[in-house]
């Protein structure tokens, strides 16, 4: 055996493979009445592309600003990913409903993320706090109305396990959740307050940055 190959055999296989990347942890903020105008930003600043994605449909301004009115905060949930100046970088909104028929707890999951902002996981990220969020309030199943050429998204509802239809353009997708537990109720409790914290911290930091203008 060569000095080389000798070398090679002393060391662990996972000690010759770099590390496994350990994921950046990113604030979800719960959104309420007083966001409704950011989310109004937010949805107004979606390219025709992502309007087609996340409607169906390549919805207008006006029906932009109609969908954002008649939000329900208090019957549906809310979550925001922001940057430092406050800016809603991608949302999700879960609506929930219950199947008067079998008894069972539905939420529809929709989500939008600003094109500069893709490819960063975000919304896997939201796709994940979701998936807890429903299951900590009892839902049995989560859906997902997409369109088929939304392979970001249908990539992951299938990893998720979803159960997929395709009909025509669009792809039904459906998620069965598992039932909570002590240990998704703690996790959402802890991401909640530490998403509060950074959220008040950016918005005294932004207050302070409009102070010192005013001063100069």
């Amino acid at each position: 055996m060569s000095q080389r190959h000798a070398l090679d055999a002393a060391v662990p296989p996972h000690l010759g493979s770099p590390p496994p990347r350990t994921r950046r942890w990113v604030p979800i903020r719960k959104l309420g009445h007083r966001h409704r105008a950011r989310v109004l930003e937010h949805l107004l600043a979606l390219d025709d592309d992502d309007r087609l994605l996340r409607f169906g449909h390549l919805a207008s301004d006006e029906r932009i600003r109609h969908y954002a009115e008649q939000l329900d905060f208090d019957r549906d949930e809310l979550f925001g990913i922001f940057d430092r100046r406050l800016r809603l970088l991608a949302m999700a909104h879960l609506a929930f409903s219950r199947s008067e028929v079998q008894g069972e707890g539905i939420t529809e999951f929709g989500v939008s993320v600003l094109a500069r902002k893709r490819g960063r996981g975000l919304g896997s990220r939201l796709f994940e706090h979701a998936v807890m969020h429903a299951r900590n309030r009892g839902m049995s199943t989560m859906v997902i109305h997409l369109a088929r050429d939304n392979a970001a998204m249908l990539g992951i509802v299938r990893s998720a396990g979803a159960a997929v239809e395709f009909e025509g353009a669009d792809v039904l997708a459906q998620l069965p959740l598992p039932a909570n537990t002590l240990g998704s109720q703690i996790a959402e409790l802890l991401g909640h307050q530490a998403a509060e914290f950074d959220y008040r911290l950016k918005l005294q930091v932004l207050r302070l940055d409009a102070w010192s203008s005013g001063k100069t």
